[in-house]
């Protein structure tokens, strides 16, 4: 499969990496690589293998779901790092 250059970088940016000029041709090739062999396996015909997930379409056991007590205000604001008049104060994001 076909990844240019500018791919890399795309994928990069997308990932917040600062990749160095020497990784780029190196990591060009491993994602040509890699998406080359994930299209080889589109190419199986894997309709006579069953799946090997343990109790694959059996129901997952369930509780009952019953009320409890949860933390008081106190008890969640016991390890906050910061806190004002009963709230959890966080950094700014905007």
């Amino acid at each position: 499969m076909d990844v240019t250059r500018e791919d890399v970088l795309r994928c990069a940016r997308l990932a917040c990496l600062d990749l160095p000029e020497a990784e780029i041709e190196p990591l060009r090739q491993a994602m040509a690589q890699m998406l080359t062999h994930a299209a080889s396996l589109d190419a199986l015909d894997l309709a006579e293998v069953e799946p090997l997930m343990p109790g694959s379409g059996q129901p997952l056991p369930r509780r009952e779901d019953e009320p409890r007590a949860g933390l008081t205000q106190a008890e969640a604001l016991a390890n906050a790092p910061a806190q004002d008049r009963g709230h959890f104060l966080v950094p700014q994001v905007l």
